[in-house]
């Protein structure tokens, strides 16, 4: 269904150390950076990108909103989680570990970037 995500960064030198290594436990390479100044991180399944806002303004992050990354297991789940605060990034809501609903069990970790913005680790258990 989507292409590609990008989410805004005031300093994109902190936001590209953070996504390396939270995309890193992922198992996925170091962002590549464009003569624009946006660094994407290219999969098979879509892109990640981060940007400063073109219209000039500072960075802000969505109220509400939520950027999940499919993780291969738990393991890989709180290797996410450590990595992105070892980068700088702050832990939110509950520790990782299972969440059940709907006749799902998830096992997720959630972080805030440098930028504010939430973004999470999920595997389907289920």
């Amino acid at each position: 269904m989507f292409s590609h995500v990008m989410v805004g960064a005031n300093d994109l030198e902190a936001s590209k150390r953070f996504y390396d290594a939270v995309l890193g436990a992922l198992g996925h390479p170091p962002g590549v950076a464009d003569g624009k100044g946006r660094v994407f991180w290219m999969t098979p399944s879509g892109i990640f990108a981060i940007t400063r806002p073109i219209d000039g303004q500072p960075a802000s992050c969505g109220n509400g909103s939520t950027i999940g990354f499919a993780a291969a297991s738990p393991e890989q789940v709180h290797a996410f989680h450590d990595a992105g605060v070892a980068a700088g990034g702050t832990s939110i809501e509950d520790p990782p570990g299972v969440r059940e609903g709907a006749g799902v069990k998830l096992y997720l970790a959630y972080l805030r970037d440098p930028a504010g913005n939430k973004i999470c680790a999920l595997h389907r258990m289920s």
